[in-house]
């Protein structure tokens, strides 16, 4: 059966539905875990300190690396996530280590010659903090990262102390959950795209369910958000990284993310990534972009300097995006639909992505977007009785 018309149809019907406005914005006091220093620089006080940090580590404005030294605790040493600890290194781009300017201190890069701490590195050490802003989807890194330096701090010893932060989509959970045959960086753990808990709820999850090496456990401190909830919507202060620049980009990501694995673009490279998709052999699109290099966000973006077309989704309602609570499968059904050469759509990050085999087949078959998530309900079940014993904070309704 040829799905195209009714995936445009449906395509036109959503972006009818939309109308620009943006998210209301809703519990305003939320105070992240670093906001709230009365609660734990008495636990960092005459102790030798690591950080798990970047340019996303605020507290009203200031780094906390900078507010921490400015209160004399002694920061040892500063471990970055990808992207660097400054946020300027481009997706995927190999980050080595160096000395901040700013502070002299020496950054360690866990996105350069290994994803984990030398234990060499950890010596001396008292306590690692670790407060980075994920965005809650299995893809994006910072969880990846996590993982890693809670085993090595299970190995050495060491008490690791989280300062929660809020997860801009954590009010759903979705997704296909990960085949660990199809295990990367991108992917490491038997959760979906969506798993729709904090940094430290996920932490908790890591050390309960047995997937450090040789099912060691990290001992955590935690620090959580104050007046946060699972409903809770929260507008991040800081982008989390180069290429999702407003939250319009952080609720599309999810359904976007799909096309990394793909031959077509979701605008890297232009001033809108995360918020279009595209390339130059997709059909029944109209609206056109280029793709060109950009220094600290995209430097070799796919298909640069080439004329894409695609679909332009910066005017979708986030209310009605929001709403839905759910990864849009329309789009990458669309994009596969309306490829000229479809046996070159796939490539083999794909399978990383998706984190099964299965999604990929169902696509290439004409499987609608009901049927595909139909094939997830079971597993969604069973992740979310899991899920269940690590939250910190009310679910959502």
């Amino acid at each position: 059966m040829n799905y195209t018309k009714y995936l445009i149809l449906a395509f036109i019907l959503f972006v009818c539905s939309c109308n620009g406005k943006t998210a209301e914005k809703k519990n305003l006091n939320i105070k992240t875990g670093a906001a709230q220093t009365e609660k734990y620089i008495p636990l960092l006080q005459n102790k030798k300190i690591a950080i798990v940090a970047n340019h996303s580590t605020i507290i009203n404005g200031s780094h906390l690396v900078d507010s921490l030294l400015s209160l004399n605790i002694d920061i040892k040493k500063i471990f970055s996530p990808e992207h660097g600890f400054r946020g300027k290194a481009d997706a995927g781009e190999y980050v080595k280590n160096y000395v901040d300017e700013k502070t002299g201190l020496p950054v360690i890069s866990l996105y350069g010659s290994s994803k984990k701490p030398d234990l060499k590195d950890l010596e001396g050490i008292d306590l690692v903090v670790f407060d980075l802003q994920d965005v809650g989807v299995r893809f994006y890194t910072y969880i990846s990262t996590m993982h890693f330096v809670l085993e090595a701090c299970a190995e050495m010893n060491i008490e690791m102390l989280i300062l929660d932060r809020p997860n801009p989509n954590g009010f759903y959970v979705d997704g296909p959950i990960l085949d660990t045959i199809y295990q990367s960086f991108v992917g490491m753990h038997p959760v979906p795209i969506v798993h729709g808990m904090t940094i430290a709820e996920y932490a908790q999850m890591i050390n309960g369910e047995g997937w450090l090496k040789d099912e060691m456990q990290c001992k955590l401190i935690i620090i959580p958000c104050a007046n946060y909830t699972h409903d809770s919507l929260y507008e991040l202060p800081v982008n989390p990284s180069p290429n999702l620049q407003n939250m319009l980009s952080v609720y599309l990501y999810p359904s976007l993310g799909f096309f990394e694995g793909t031959n077509l673009s979701v605008g890297r490279g232009t001033e809108f990534p995360f918020q279009v998709f595209g390339g130059p052999d997709l059909k029944n699109a109209e609206f056109t972009f280029i793709p060109k290099s950009i220094n600290g966000a995209s430097k070799y973006p796919k298909h640069r300097d080439k004329k894409c077309y695609g679909i332009d989704l910066r005017n979708i309602d986030i209310n009605d995006l929001i709403a839905k609570k759910k990864i849009n499968l329309e789009w990458i059904l669309f994009g596969y639909q309306n490829v000229e050469n479809q046996g070159d759509f796939f490539n083999s990050f794909f399978y990383n992505i998706s984190g099964n085999n299965q999604l990929k087949e169902q696509i290439i078959q004409g499987k609608s977007a009901e049927e595909i998530r139909e094939s997830w309900k079971a597993d969604l079940g069973t992740f979310k009785e899991i899920r269940k014993k690590y939250l910190i904070y009310k679910d959502f309704e």
